[in-house]
């Protein structure tokens, strides 16, 4: 089971400066939230799975298909409920909260797909070099960078604890939904003992290696900026302002809304 979401793929996104696909997440994050009717949404969404599809990274979304449209069906009927219009269809739902819930569920799918595009592509190492190259302090971009890389230990130590249980004949598989969740209770005690001992291991190792003794820093990976790079980041850019201009103008509104 492969626990870490990079794919070692040679395409052009891969390639792309860790400082600009920092800057073209952001817009891609920026696009979908600048729009509420879902026309405009899923324009934003096709447009993120086009460099997904450049990145060669739709294998990893495909691994969370059934997140992505369990979160799209929940937000999208709650919205149904809570949002208000002026043309009812039936008991509370309106024909415009039925519009932007369908948004919201589309903006929140786009976000997470745009999130794993980045980390498809972005090694742990040039998401922290590229943080720094943009302005923010070392010690911030290392723990972004740690907390990402500790999440698949995490899982990695969660599949293995469940697994040595199972070997020692714990059926965790079988039940309802309830017990099958009072069955991964006793899990959490040793893997929560491992995630304590690895951060141990982690802070001593940055201890012995003089962590913060130097402001001054030398590094291995060094960048280089493409012009590529520059073309990527202006097209995603212009396409923010050009969504910004619309929001503004009204053109990506949902008309009857009532927030």
């Amino acid at each position: 089971m492969n626990l870490y979401l990079y794919l070692d793929k040679d395409t052009i996104v891969h390639r792309l400066d860790p400082r600009a696909k920092i800057l073209i997440l952001i817009c891609t994050f920026a696009i979908p939230l600048l729009n509420d009717h879902p026309l405009w949404v899923a324009g934003a969404m096709l447009l993120i799975l086009i460099y997904g599809m450049l990145a060669r990274s739709l294998g990893n979304i495909a691994r969370i298909k059934t997140i992505l449209v369990l979160i799209f069906i929940f937000s999208s009927l709650m919205w149904f409920v809570f949002a208000k219009g002026t043309t009812p269809l039936f008991w509370r739902v309106t024909r415009e909260s039925v519009m932007y819930g369908l948004a919201t569920g589309l903006k929140i799918d786009a976000m997470i797909i745009a999130g794993l595009i980045f980390l498809s592509t972005t090694k742990n190492e040039e998401i922290t070099q590229g943080l720094i190259k943009l302005g923010l302090p070392f010690a911030v971009a290392f723990v972004f960078s740690t907390a990402l890389r500790l999440v698949p230990t995490f899982v990695g130590a969660g599949a293995t604890v469940s697994q040595a249980m199972r070997s020692r004949g714990l059926d965790i598989d079988s039940g309802s939904f309830l017990e099958r969740i009072k069955k991964y209770v006793p899990l959490l005690v040793p893997i929560f003992l491992s995630s304590i001992r690895n951060t141990d291991s982690l802070a001593m190792a940055l201890e012995s290696k003089g962590f913060g003794n130097s402001p001054r820093r030398t590094f291995y990976l060094q960048l280089k900026w493409q012009p590529v790079d520059t073309l990527f980041l202006v097209f995603f850019v212009v396409l923010t302002i050009l969504n910004a201009w619309a929001k503004i103008n009204g053109f990506t509104s949902i008309s009857g809304l009532i927030k």
